[in-house]
């Protein structure tokens, strides 16, 4: 993979934990569930959108 493609895949998934978290916290006020949420990444963010 070409230096600026794995730059915008790292971004990307840095991204979506952020937002998983971000996402996460505000539904749930829980630090666990944002951490583990976090680690899930996109599968979370998509589920969310989705689901609400």
């Amino acid at each position: 993979m070409s230096d600026k493609r794995q730059s915008v895949v790292k971004t990307g998934i840095t991204f979506g934990s952020a937002l998983a978290m971000v996402i996460s916290y505000t539904t749930w006020k829980s630090i666990g569930w944002a951490i583990f949420h976090g680690l899930l990444s996109w599968v979370y963010v998509i589920y969310f959108i989705l689901r609400y």
